[in-house]
């Protein structure tokens, strides 16, 4: 048997700044002069971490995805004590 791969030629064109997936306008951003934890608190917990109103939404989002593994690394825990 014999198995044979076939290349795709792909030529890519740079006539303008087009792009392939155009991107969104940035959402509303406000700054803040505070620390992190008083920032992110100061605009709502979920409102960073999913909204990014702040420039703490990165660092909102990873103590976010901290506490929902957590939970679940819990949860997967529960049936296997009783």
């Amino acid at each position: 048997m014999i198995i044979t791969n076939l290349l795709r030629v792909i030529t890519v064109r740079q006539d303008g700044p087009t792009e392939r997936i155009p991107r969104r306008p940035p959402p509303e951003f406000n700054h803040s002069e505070s620390s992190i934890i008083s920032g992110v608190m100061e605009e709502g917990f979920l409102n960073v971490a999913l909204d990014d109103a702040n420039q703490f939404g990165p660092h909102a989002m990873i103590l976010l995805l901290i506490a929902v593994s957590s939970i679940t690394a819990v949860l997967l825990l529960l049936p296997s004590l009783f």
